[in-house]
This record gives structure tokens, C-alpha cells and sequence, in this order.
């Protein structure tokens, strides 16, 4: 497994990540508890080291298997969980304030709930799980952040960046307080090569690449015959004619690269890893059998600079969580 430093420190993570939005099972349908759990046991077995969950996984279940998992196992692993804005927006609304989403004792507070769920004395990386750059300069949030640490129940600080706006977080990052930024980065969505992975790899901010997949689009598996049970958020993401859009998009990405990989879910990911920028890419795995081909998928390395130039064509400037 290939590791990487994390953020402007000598700690180590694994390029594959692991990302526990669905183990939440809140908004995706059909996780079973024992299953995530033993895929996480699993996948530490594997090599994988880092650790994505979130308090709004679930009302903290996500939280709550991770944390068994971790102490079953015995070793040490690199877990990031994220604080939701208190007024719960996904994206945040550019009219919050930051006194409404983050105050700096909700802060701490949900930094302590997350701690209970994941029965730790400390949380390796805290995130906000929305944020809006004019808040750069506020003393709220890094008098939060400061105490967090000094008490030394937070390692690293982070930024998950709102969906599709990748600069929606560089100002803040010039404080140096912020370690990493998670974001959607995936051959759709390659607007955080402009100005977000440049400034990051300038500031040694770690990159959380996030939707490696586009919730399931680009593993090649969604055409308009694909149902997902009810009550599944993919429903909506996927309604309407999106599904074909999807398929046909899907089609011409396939043309360009089977001649170097075995699947699109490989091509994804090879995509992701190829470039510097990133530390850690973050696919949600409920089966064992997405974790074993994940594992392969990143084993075989970085695409060819010349695919990874062809690939520039399918930027696809979308936004299918409206």
C-alpha cells in the first residue's frame, strides 16, 4: 500500500482511504452493521489507514461501528470524522453566518459527541462539514481549533469543501491551521486542478478526494435499467434522463481507456492517484468484494501522462446534488 504524509506532518496515511457515508445507513439503503463492521476489520488487515466518517453518518452510527472496528482490531488507524453545521445545510448557504453553523462551542460540544461514538480520547482529524470562505478571518473557529488540540483531543484540522466549489476554502487555508481539505475530485469533476491542488501542494495541505465514483457512475454500473431500492438518496441524484446522460458519458471515457485498465472503477481511481496533490482517495466500500477490487485497482499505480492529458475532455461541469 502506498502511504503518504499527511498535511505538513511525518504521519503517514494510505492512498486508498476509506469512506463510511453508507455504513451510516441513513441516506443509503441496505448496509447491515455486522457486514461493516467486519469490512472495516478487513479492510485494516488490507493496509488501509485512513478512516472517513462523519457525525451526520446516521446521527453518529457510522461513528459508532467505526470506533468498535478500530479497537477489535488493535491498530492504529487514521480516523477523520467531520462536524456538521449546526443549522444541518449541505451546502452551506452563502448567507450563513458563522455564529449560526459553527459557534465556537458547538464546536467542541460535537467534537465530543464524535469522541463518545468512536470511543477515543482523541480524533486524529476533525473537519467542518461545510464551511464558507468569508469566514476565513473570524476568531471563532480557530479559537475552537486551538483549544481542541492544546487539550489534545484533535490531531489535524480540516475542511470538507462544499459540493462542486473548490476554491470555497483557500482563504481560510492561508491561516495554516487548516491541514487538509476534503473534496469531489474525480474524471467528471477535475475543477480542483486550476487553483485548489496548485495551492495546497504550495501550503502542504493534504487532499481528501471525495466521489471518486460520482456515487456510482463512473464504476460503469448505472444505465437507465438501474434501480436502487426505495428510500435510497440515489433515486434523486440519479432521476430523470440522468442515468442515460450518465451511460453515454460513461461509453465514450471507456473508449479511451480500456486499453490500459480492466474496469472504469480502475480507471477512476488510477485517475485520482496520478496526481501529487492528492493524499488519500476515499470510495465507499460495503462489500468485500468493492474492497478487494479497489486494493487492485490502486496497486497497479498512476495512469500514463498522455491518457491522463486525453482525459481532460470528460470534465463535465454538473451538479447532480441540486
Amino acid at each position: 500500500m502506498l502511504m503518504k504524509n499527511f498535511g505538513r506532518s511525518d504521519k503517514q496515511v494510505s492512498i486508498l482511504g476509506f469512506g463510511s457515508w453508507g455504513i451510516g445507513k441513513s441516506e443509503w439503503v441496505g448496509a447491515d452493521d455486522k457486514e461493516s463492521k467486519r469490512i472495516f476489520l478487513k479492510a485494516i488487515e488490507e493496509g488501509i489507514s485512513f478512516f472517513d466518517t462523519a457525525l451526520a453518518y446516521g446521527e453518529g452510527h457510522s461513528e459508532k461501528i467505526l470506533g468498535k472496528a478500530s479497537k477489535e482490531s488493535g491498530k492504529e488507524i487514521f480516523i477523520a470524522t467531520k462536524i456538521p453545521s449546526k443549522k444541518r445545510e449541505w451546502p452551506c448557504a452563502d448567507s450563513s453566518t458563522l455564529e449560526e453553523s459553527f459557534p465556537t462551542k458547538y464546536i467542541i460540544e460535537t467534537t465530543e459527541k464524535s469522541l463518545k461514538n468512536l470511543n477515543r480520547d482523541y480524533v486524529d482529524l476533525q473537519q467542518f462539514h461545510v464551511w464558507n470562505d468569508r469566514w476565513a478571518h473570524k476568531d471563532e473557529w480557530k479559537e475552537a481549533i486551538t483549544k481542541l488540540k492544546k487539550d489534545g483531543k484533535v490531531r489535524f484540522f480540516g475542511i470538507s469543501i462544499n459540493d462542486h466549489q473548490p476554491e470555497n476554502g483557500m482563504e481560510t487555508g492561508k491561516s495554516e491551521l487548516i491541514d487538509s481539505f476534503q473534496v469531489i475530485f474525480n474524471i467528471f469533476e477535475q475543477n480542483p486542478l486550476h487553483q485548489l491542488f496548485p495551492f495546497c501542494e504550495r501550503h502542504k495541505i493534504s487532499i481528501i478526494a471525495r466521489a471518486p465514483f460520482d456515487e456510482g457512475s463512473l464504476t460503469g454500473n448505472i444505465d437507465p435499467s438501474t434501480v436502487f431500492p426505495i428510500g435510497d438518496w440515489r433515486n434523486e441524484y440519479f432521476r430523470g434522463k440522468r442515468k442515460m446522460d450518465v451511460k453515454l458519458r460513461v461509453d465514450e471515457i471507456w473508449k479511451d481507456v480500456k486499453l490500459e485498465t480492466g474496469s472504469m472503477s480502475e480507471a477512476a481511481l488510477r485517475f485520482i492517484i496520478s496526481f501529487s496533490a492528492v493524499t488519500t482517495v476515499i470510495p465507499g466500500m460495503r462489500q468485500e468484494k468493492n474492497l478487494t477490487d479497489n486494493l487492485k485497482s490502486v496497486q497497479k499505480g498512476t495512469l500514463p501522462a498522455a491518457l491522463l492529458e486525453k482525459l481532460k475532455v470528460h470534465h463535465w461541469n454538473k451538479n447532480f446534488y441540486d
